[in-house]
């Protein structure tokens, strides 16, 4: 789902110019960042491989209340740098990782880190549909870079096509990656 994730890190892009676009593609990717080194420890695992072919036991990184806490400690930091309002935007950017993944994922998500408490895990599932899962991914980057475009044609019409093609590129290389399983 990287790929959807920065196709709405481009529509929140056209509505707050002026918060990098940097900061709003690593947001939307903090979940993923900091499961690294926690994949990397042994303390979340995957089960699986593929586009989607895996359960994922990421019940720190990717349950509810971690989702929340890392948005928050992400827009904090934020804040300080790029001001209150950008701060709240980059916390939201940050949790929509986990509504998104909510979506994609087969009920792996927790409520509480390490899901504490047995409770139930959640996920619609959409990755056992591979291929409609991929045309969700790609609207949501076509919408998001449409939109990013838009906005950038009104703001600077010479740079306008450069940044649609950059952002394009990027997304359709991301879903190829995420596909391939790279």
């Amino acid at each position: 789902m990287i790929t959807g994730h920065f196709g709405l890190a481009a529509a929140v892009k056209a509505g707050r110019p002026s918060i990098p676009v940097w900061t709003l593609m690593l947001a939307t990717a903090w979940l993923d960042v900091v499961f690294v080194p926690l994949y990397l420890s042994g303390a979340e695992t995957v089960d699986g491989a593929g586009y989607g072919g895996g359960v994922i036991h990421a019940d720190y990184t990717h349950s509810l209340v971690g989702a929340l806490v890392l948005a928050v400690l992400f827009g904090g930091g934020a804040a300080v740098k790029l001001g209150r309002e950008a701060g709240l935007i980059l916390s939201g950017v940050v949790f929509s990782h986990w509504l998104l993944d909510l979506v994609v994922h087969r009920a792996d998500l927790p409520i509480l880190p390490g899901n504490a408490g047995d409770l139930p895990t959640f996920g619609f599932g959409l990755w056992r549909l591979p291929a409609v899962s991929a045309v969700v991914e790609l609207l949501m980057l076509a919408i998001g870079t449409g939109l990013y475009w838009r906005a950038a044609a009104k703001r600077d019409p010479k740079r306008a096509r450069t940044l649609g093609l950059s952002a394009a590129a990027f997304g359709v290389a991301t879903l190829a990656a995420d596909l391939l399983g790279v």
